[in-house]
């Protein structure tokens, strides 16, 4: 990868690295009150989350509002303005979690901080509240370092992401749009700690199935609503197997024929028929998850669903989507974004394609740049949900020195604004 000056000096930036390390027990201890902190979507009351990163970044000074819509779901938008002119650059992360799953299969506690073997266990700790925690130390940094910044880091730290709702980042966007410039940076991990420069899109499909209703006795092969309904998921199943050939500006590192970048991605998350096994149920339906490689349109996908599905008898509907979106790899942003972690950990992060969304989609959409880096172990978060400790160290630093090192790779167009 090629390496851009787009560093702040040497002096600044250890003087970042070591505010950092001296930070460690309290970003942990951070992490252990958040993670303390339900905020499970589906209901997503974020509250007492949101609470304990406004008191974090109050004991250090910074100031913050509180935007919402609904009681439950505050959002949090915070500033560190530097002492000179430049431009925006947003910090995002989220502070409802996805649902722990079958918590009988979890080894350590769901609600407690685990410190363990150089991992932070806890639900949220890779989805995402060790990237909550790391961003709320960075701002602090940077509030110590603000003579060295160039125009405004900000952060948002919002509700209702997993579940793309509308009262999280939508609202701050709608409400505050000054929060659409001039750039981003998500803490949303795409495993591994790469850099996620695009991520896949969403399409949300419903199927339902119609047939004859009776005793169960009467049931023939194929043509029970359950029965169709069954072949329609089988049917698309198969486009699991489905690879798409990747737009130019992302071919450099989605080159090789079955990167997982390139897959579409089928799941069935709800079936739903009768009410008692021995009456066939005369209707059934199901609602499809399907997740668009880059380069593959929404057009496109419907086309090939219909196509596959035509035999079935099935009807279908795609209830929502967005394509896939991305920033070009030359982007100044993913540069200082790199260098950043070159400083932070020695080598230069791997470009990749973030399976699950993220709400940068929702700046991309803009036609503003952003990109995901953050400390999730793994493509997605599950059962033992954790993030390694030095890698939440290292991305509180990444995030420090970009603030300070993008305003260097776009001189002269911000006049006097802050």
């Amino acid at each position: 990868m090629e390496r851009s000056n787009v560093n702040p000096v040497p002096e600044i930036a250890a003087s970042i690295l070591e505010a950092v390390d001296a930070s460690r027990s309290e970003l942990v201890d951070l992490c252990r009150t958040l993670v303390a902190a339900p905020s499970v979507n589906p209901p997503c009351d974020t509250r007492a989350a949101f609470g304990a990163a406004a008191r974090y970044l109050s004991r250090h000074g910074l100031t913050y509002e509180t935007h919402l819509a609904d009681d439950t779901m505050p959002n949090l938008v915070a500033h560190v303005d530097g002492d000179r002119p430049g431009p925006q650059l947003v910090f995002n992360g989220h502070l409802d979690t996805m649902d722990p799953g079958d918590e009988s299969r979890w080894t350590v506690p769901v609600f407690e901080l685990t410190r363990r073997d150089g991992r932070l266990y806890g639900l949220g700790m890779g989805n995402m509240k060790g990237g909550v925690a790391a961003l709320c130390v960075a701002m602090k940094v940077l509030a110590e370092h603000r003579g060295a910044l160039a125009g405004r880091a900000t952060l948002t730290l919002v509700s209702d992401e997993v579940r793309f709702g509308e009262n999280g980042t939508a609202l701050l966007l709608d409400t505050v749009p000054t929060l659409r410039r001039d750039a981003v940076v998500s803490a949303e991990g795409s495993g591994w700690m790469t850099m996620a420069v695009a991520e896949k899109g969403v399409a949300w499909l419903d199927l339902d199935a119609v047939g004859p209703a009776g005793h169960a006795s009467s049931a023939t092969t194929g043509e029970t609503a359950a029965a169709r309904l069954a072949n329609a998921i089988v049917a698309l199943d198969a486009l699991n197997d489905w690879y798409v050939e990747p737009p130019d500006e992302l071919a450099s590192f989605l080159g090789v024929p079955e990167h997982p970048g390139r897959r579409v991605a089928v799941n069935t998350g709800v079936i739903e028929a009768g009410q008692t096994r021995s009456m066939i149920a005369p209707r059934a339906s199901a609602r499809i998850d399907i997740r668009l490689p880059p380069g593959l349109s929404l057009d496109t996908l419907d086309n090939r669903i219909s196509e596959v599905l035509r035999s079935t008898g099935v009807a279908h509907r795609r209830v929502r989507g967005w394509a896939a979106n991305w920033t070009d790899t030359d982007n100044p942003l993913v540069r200082t974004v790199a260098d950043a972690i070159v400083r932070a950990r020695g080598s230069a992060p791997e470009h990749t394609v973030r399976h699950p969304a993220s709400d940068v989609m929702r700046w991309r959409m803009l036609g503003t740049p952003a990109v995901c880096y953050g400390p999730q172990p793994t493509f997605s978060a599950g059962i033992d949900d954790y993030a390694i400790e030095d890698d939440v160290i290292d991305c509180a630093k990444v995030y420090a020195l970009t603030a300070l090192g993008f305003a260097s790779t776009l001189p002269d167009q911000f006049g006097d604004r802050l």
